[in-house]
């Protein structure tokens, strides 16, 4: 099924293709125009519809995101299809592993050679910590972090591995990604941008190998602040070590629009079997609270402000 294509394009000369709801950033906005629609539609039509009229078929499918012509993942038929029997399984809650040092949470340095764009990050991420002030704080606002950074947040994530797909929910922001063993790549033109993107992956002899395209750009950045384009592709390596109680993830990221060539890392996460990942909501009335957003810090060095160009108290009375 194609998403409704608004009058617009995005990408660059050679990678042009119609904007969708989601390519806009917000991961179901084009679900929300739909149901919008249906809704002043139903109030336009109520004098000569009869009382209580439920959706339609063609209603129903749109809403329902459904498929045109194959199972989803968690269809019972699809799930029932003979495979090879994978090399191991993933199921789990894991935490990236910072034993060697708290900022094994980024994917460098080492980094690549940055194109303007980086580069000017660099700097001005650079600056912003001599002052001791936050840089591009897009989850302190509560927008999606997405792929790669959201991994490796300093949450537990529960991966599901089924037949067809592999589920990972991270506990920061209850993000949702998921990786289909069933598929192929969505074509480029009909494509819908997300912050986790497109995951698709497929077993070898001993590793889950996965390509995630289709990336929502807007305030989406790797790091300190380096952003990304919409030509941003991730592949990953992933395999079990010690027992089965290490995850590890070998990233080859590409963006020709960003950097030059390969940008690697590798990065282990602890399988943890005595946690369950939380609920997290984000809420910017509650962020703003907090130093390390950019919100609290300025919250923080008012209210610092004011009590240090408050008057001195009177001296008590002897």
């Amino acid at each position: 099924m194609k998403h409704p294509a608004l009058p617009a394009f995005q990408g660059d000369n050679n990678m042009k293709r119609p904007m969708t709801g989601r390519s806009l950033g917000w991961v179901g906005w084009a679900g929300w125009a739909m149901a919008a629609a249906l809704a002043l539609a139903a109030v336009a039509t109520q004098a000569q519809q009869p009382p209580n009229r439920g959706l339609g078929q063609d209603q129903e499918d749109q809403l329902a995101q459904k498929h045109d012509g194959y199972y989803g993942a968690l269809a019972p038929e699809n799930l029932a299809k003979p495979r090879a029997k994978p090399p191991f399984n993933l199921t789990g809650t894991w935490f990236i592993n910072l034993r060697h040092s708290f900022s094994d949470f980024m994917f460098g340095p080492p980094y690549p050679h940055f194109y303007a764009a980086g580069q000017q990050a660099m700097k001005e991420a650079a600056a912003a910590r001599a002052a001791h002030k936050s840089y591009r704080d897009a989850s302190g606002q509560c927008w999606p972090i997405g792929m790669p950074m959201i991994l490796t947040r300093v949450w537990p994530i529960a991966i599901i591995q089924m037949p067809t797909a592999v589920y990972m929910v991270d506990s920061f922001f209850d993000s949702l990604r998921v990786i289909y063993l069933d598929r192929k790549h969505t074509s480029f033109d009909v494509s819908v941008d997300t912050y986790n993107g497109e995951s698709i992956g497929h077993w070898t002899k001993d590793a889950l190998i996965v390509d995630t395209r289709y990336f929502s750009t807007d305030h989406h950045y790797i790091d300190m602040g380096i952003p990304i384009s919409e030509k941003l592709r991730i592949v990953e390596r992933i395999t079990l070590a010690d027992n089965g109680h290490t995850l590890v993830d070998e990233f080859t990221m590409t963006d020709p629009d960003m950097w030059q060539g390969e940008w690697k890392s590798t990065k282990r996460w602890i399988r943890e079997d005595y946690s369950d990942i939380p609920e997290n909501e984000c809420l910017p009335n509650l962020n703003s609270n907090l130093p390390s957003t950019e919100a609290g810090h300025a919250a923080a060095e008012k209210e610092s402000h004011v009590k240090s160009s408050a008057p001195a108290p009177a001296p008590a009375p002897k």
